[in-house]
């Protein structure tokens, strides 16, 4: 495994685990996948030298943290583990909306700590921002948080440059994640270019695409009929042909190395920069495998030259959410 240091001097593995498909459903988890193998996927990862895993309050809501901390159980040491506030619940577990009142931000910061069963989080995100709650607010919340040991960095997900800015001159703000990948590089206009002049890191997430880069996609009818992707407007019937044609550049690359579509995307996303920690997100240990290994695959400037110009900026078909979530994006 390679390392790499995100903001506020906070040293990860290059790749990290994204453990939203781990446990529980909700919007965004698709694939079948059993706890048993979920568990030896996770500590698999330790093995190969991953310390980087990420979760959050709303994933499930709760049992994705729940796992994860049953599954680090004598295995904490040296692990930085990332998640995330920002939601409110009703009796039932369903999301009542956005809340980062300080109220709520230390509510879900004592549930996360007993649930991941550890004594710090890591990485504390604001998983959206919240209008209604001034930035400045918010990381007021998280400084006195820090003050009393309970988070050691904090990050802000979806953000935007505004709020970054605001957020950063409170105290410095280690990463901002966001999606970013071959088919979705929108923040190469901003985002990117802000993260480098504050000294943020970033962290990707859905670094494959939901699953198109890895080109095990080919049409339409290989998703399940109940897979949340055939609402997804990128794999729309009007969009998805065209961005075939991104993947098609992918293979042949990947042809050309002897390594699959996945470590040719990911491998590209590294490529952007050494502040840039992608967090695939796994359910089986052959995937994770698979992933872990474009740490090794390095693309020539022919090869990068080749998936710009199948993947430029913009120029993947359909926005990358439907108009709900986009709504929630940076704020």
């Amino acid at each position: 495994m390679k390392y790499r240091t995100l903001g506020d001097n906070l040293k990860v593995s290059a790749l990290g685990v994204g453990c939203m498909p781990m446990g529980g459903g909700g919007d965004g988890v698709y694939g079948a996948g059993t706890k048993d193998e979920t568990v030896a996927t996770l500590h698999r990862a330790i093995d190969l030298g991953v310390t980087f895993f990420d979760t959050a309050e709303v994933y499930g809501p709760h049992v994705n943290e729940q796992l994860l901390g049953d599954s680090i159980k004598g295995k904490r040491d040296g692990l930085i583990i990332a998640t995330k506030f920002g939601f409110t619940f009703d009796d039932n577990g369903g999301v009542r909306g956005l809340d980062s009142t300080p109220q709520n931000i230390r509510r879900a910061c004592e549930g996360s700590l007993k649930r991941l069963g550890i004594d710090t989080i890591d990485l504390y995100y604001q998983h959206r921002v919240d209008p209604n709650v001034p930035i400045e607010e918010v990381m007021g919340v998280l400084v006195e948080l820090k003050r009393e040991g309970k988070i050691r960095h904090m990050g802000l997900s979806e953000a935007g440059v505004a709020t970054i800015r605001r957020a950063n001159a409170v105290h410095p703000v280690a990463a901002i994640q966001s999606e970013y990948s071959l088919w979705e590089r929108e923040v190469e206009n901003d985002i990117l270019p802000l993260c480098r002049e504050l000294n943020i890191g970033l962290v990707p997430f859905s670094p494959l695409g939901r699953g198109f880069l890895t080109g095990q996609i080919t049409k339409r009818s290989d998703l399940a009929a109940d897979d949340f992707r055939l609402g997804d407007p990128r794999y729309s019937e009007e969009n998805f042909a065209a961005n075939l044609k991104i993947v098609d550049a992918v293979k042949d690359i990947a042809a050309k190395h002897g390594v699959s579509g996945g470590q040719i995307a990911l491998a590209w996303l590294l490529a952007q920069g050494d502040g840039i920690a992608p967090i695939p997100g796994f359910k089986r240990r052959a995937t994770l495998e698979d992933s872990m290994a474009a740490i090794d695959v390095t693309l020539d400037a022919d090869d990068l030259a080749t998936l710009d110009k199948a993947a430029p900026l913009g120029g993947t078909a359909g926005p990358r959410y439907g108009e709900k979530m986009m709504a929630m994006t940076r704020l």
